[in-house]
């Protein structure tokens, strides 16, 4: 008896070791705000990774293999043109690569969709709004 509470608790040592050495991300379930409101959208969806000022620098980026992306600059990686339709599209159906060394970048538009169901205009307006905020969030 005593051997087997000793070989649990060497078993929960070790297995609370390796958990405290992980980075956890807590999912959380997407909370409503208004669909009028790009910047508001941007705040409570992105800001936690892509910083605040878009800068790529939110407080959850350091727990990503690969930094998220400065959204400041991708109109100055596109020639000096916002890749407006790449951007969209990649909130709507997400991105082929594993920019963030997962598939830890959300889907918006399905996540939208639970927020307002039976009304894709409204879902698309989201997209629209927050793709247009973030295009006025370009560096100059």
């Amino acid at each position: 008896m005593r051997t087997s509470m000793l070989a649990i608790a060497m078993l929960f040592s070790f297995l609370s070791q390796g958990l405290a050495q992980q980075t956890i991300i807590n999912q959380i379930p997407i909370k409503r705000t208004s669909w009028a409101s790009g910047k508001a959208m941007y705040q409570e969806y992105c800001a936690a990774c892509h910083g605040k000022n878009a800068d790529g620098q939110g407080p959850a980026a350091p727990a990503f293999k690969v930094e998220p992306s400065d959204l400041t600059a991708l109109a100055r990686r596109n020639g000096g043109k916002f890749p407006y339709d790449h951007f969209y599209a990649v909130l709507q159906f997400g991105t082929a690569t594993l920019a963030h060394g997962s598939k830890d970048m959300p889907v918006w538009a399905p996540l939208f969709s639970s927020l307002d169901r039976d009304r894709e205009a409204v879902v698309d307006q989201r997209l629209h709004n927050l793709a247009s905020y973030v295009a006025s969030r370009q560096a100059k």
